[in-house]
């Protein structure tokens, strides 16, 4: 459905987006994700039909709407969009909002459409609300549904859920992905926000500096980022140096991994390995030792330095003993203090203790 081909996008001097590759099937829904001012509005608008595109290509539904000789208008794009404050006409109800797009369908078809997707987005019997009288979750519902009244062939996104309170944010997220397959709609969003990307995304690009640095669903995103800017930018972690020690493997503040550990990253020729913090157990030194059975049998004492609550679970932050930190997550229940010396392994299984 949709293709961008190593696109360049800039202002006057400026360029602003350099070599974008991506690509999406019908009915699969990708995010870009990145830092404010990496250039995914400005990718996204091009995508519109809104800046003009300096090299490459953008290929919809298998018809070329813009490279640097030509580009197609966007009205002419069959592109919907959704943008971040809602933009509902207060002059119009509900059902008015939602039948704007509508013009061109016959007048039979108009309202029924228009009670079609108050049904699709959960707001049946709202179409004579005014949209002040709406939450915000509502409104943006409300956005959502008069983009897909039109049946648009692609839906672009642009931060749509940022005037929202955060700990709405994933759970209104979750919800258009469910409303976007459902519809079975192509769409593209653009978010700074990882919890957004991950709750909605099929595909999501990581974006920095103008570029793309990787486009993977979000399973891979995470498990294995390319490079140690995206490792850093998704989820939580820590990258320790490693030294080779050849076919017995890597020597790492931890000890020696084998060589065939899948998290190691490779930068200006440095190798460093990728440690999340559920990769990290931790046991208490000050008791009885636990039985542990990680596969990579690695011990360390390290220092807690720091503690963060997240409710169900803690993250420490440790010192190790060469001066490096690393990040462990840790079940409510298993509390350690500030200053404590903890043992730590790697672990990618579980933990069994004694009686």
């Amino acid at each position: 459905m949709l293709q961008v081909n190593a696109v360049d996008l800039g202002y006057g001097d400026q360029h602003v987006v350099h070599a974008a590759q991506l690509h999406l099937a019908k009915g699969e829904i990708g995010c870009l994700l990145g830092p404010s001012g990496c250039g995914k509005t400005t990718l996204l608008r091009a995508i519109a039909g809104f800046e003009p595109v300096r090299g490459g290509s953008m290929v919809l539904a298998g018809q070329t709407v813009a490279t640097p000789q030509a580009s197609l208008p966007p009205q002419k794009r069959d592109i919907g969009m959704v943008f971040q404050d809602h933009a509902l006409f207060p002059h119009l109800n509900v059902a008015g909002n939602i039948a704007f797009g509508l013009h061109q369908w016959p007048a039979a078809e108009r309202a029924p459409r228009v009670e079609e997707m108050l049904a699709l987005v959960g707001l049946q019997g709202r179409g004579d609300s005014w949209p002040h009288q709406l939450s915000g979750g509502q409104q943006q519902r409300v956005a959502l549904a008069r983009a897909l009244a039109p049946k648009p062939g692609l839906l672009l996104l642009d931060e749509p859920f940022s005037s929202l309170d955060t700990s709405l944010r994933e759970s209104i997220a979750r919800e258009v992905r469910n409303i976007l397959k459902q519809a079975q709609t192509t769409a593209l969003m653009v978010t700074h926000d990882q919890n957004e990307a991950f709750a909605i995304a099929d595909h999501i690009g990581v974006m920095a500096q103008g570029r793309l640095l990787q486009w993977d669903s979000a399973v891979q995103v995470y498990a294995h980022p390319p490079t140690p800017e995206v490792a850093q930018f998704i989820g939580e972690g820590v990258l320790l140096a490693a030294q080779s020690l050849g076919s017995q493997g890597w020597r790492t503040a931890l000890g020696i991994l084998p060589p065939a550990h899948p998290h190691f990253l490779s930068a200006s020729g440095e190798v460093r390995v990728l440690l999340r913090p559920e990769h990290v157990g931790l046991m208490d030194v000050t008791v009885a030792s636990p039985r542990t059975t990680p596969p990579i049998p690695i011990a360390q004492v390290a220092q807690v330095v720091q503690v963060v609550f997240r409710g169900s679970h803690f993250i420490y932050t440790l010192l190790l003993p060469d001066g490096s930190h690393l990040l462990a997550q840790a079940l409510a229940h298993q509390q350690y203090a500030l200053g404590q010396a903890v043992g730590v392994f790697l672990m990618d299984t579980y933990t069994a203790y004694t009686d």
